[in-house]
């Protein structure tokens, strides 16, 4: 289908597009990548009425040490998460997954934030950050503030960014155990969405497309951390979930997955460690 009819502005700074976001108001939404965006847009679930392009702010684009933690620019892309020597170092578990993410094109042109701003319960690095309890830097017109991972994801495909909002970096710690993590998803082509995904990172456990946002794997946690062992904290896995139902699986399917994929990921988590 075809988008209906919209502006379009091509920003030259983040300054400049927050300026531009500000004048249009909730009627204008940030394009970086596009991956998330323009489909909604060309199936009519999105009709912006200005587009405010902000793919080529270079300024936005970074991976940086900073001693406890890693920052990177919201719109640095897929393929430059998945190949950074610093994070495959670091923290591998987001390496790892940002290579798991669609096909070569997608990566090539995804943004990890327009990932996580996007805010799709089905996408795969919103849940492999809460597994690693990063922090979102947002920045309006009134400032900036930083967001908590946990407290960002509001509903399905909304967050916490306020209108004229632009995310800007995410802030990742270092996991004290770097190498006790892994990333597990079932899906029926590599490149299509998962039908139930699993970020593990030490006993933090993200889930994807089990809920309208995503979400941790809370009961689990629990178990874990009150010392039982991984089968029975597996088995509790997709409680306080609510996963849908749709044509590729039911919701007790997707229950079984999450129950099957946090036993596996969590026993090869702690191979690793």
């Amino acid at each position: 289908m075809i988008p209906a009819s919209f502006a379009y502005h091509r920003a030259a700074s983040a300054d400049e597009a927050l300026s531009l976001a500000a004048e249009h108001g909730e009627d204008a939404k940030f394009l970086a990548g596009g991956h998330s965006l323009l489909p909604l847009m060309k199936l009519r679930f999105a009709a912006p009425e200005v587009i405010i392009d902000i793919g080529r702010l270079s300024e936005l684009s970074f991976i940086t040490d900073e001693g406890s933690a890693i920052r990177i620019g919201a719109l640095t892309r897929h393929h430059d998460v998945e190949h950074s020597e610093l994070l495959a170092r670091e923290i591998p578990l987001l390496a790892h997954a940002a290579g798991q993410v669609g096909d070569p094109q997608i990566r090539h042109r995804g943004t990890i934030g327009g990932s996580v701003a996007h805010g799709d319960p089905a996408s795969d690095l919103p849940a492999v950050l809460l597994a690693l309890d990063a922090t979102f830097v947002a920045r309006g017109r009134a400032g900036t503030r930083e967001i908590p991972a946990g407290e960002f994801f509001r509903s399905l495909f909304e967050t916490a960014l306020e209108p004229g909002e632009l995310l800007t970096e995410i802030v990742v710690p270092k996991p004290a155990n770097g190498a006790a993590w892994s990333f597990q998803k079932f899906t029926k082509r590599a490149i299509d969405w998962a039908i139930v995904g699993v970020a593990v990172q030490d006993d933090r456990i993200g889930l994807i497309n089990m809920g309208s946002v995503p979400l941790r794997a809370g009961r689990a946690e629990a178990a874990l951390a009150a010392g039982e062992p991984v089968a029975d904290a597996a088995a509790v896995a997709a409680e306080g979930t609510s996963p849908g139902s749709d044509i590729h699986a039911s919701r007790a399917y997707r229950e079984h997955l999450a129950r099957v994929l946090v036993g596996r990921a969590l026993e090869e988590a702690r191979s690793r460690s």
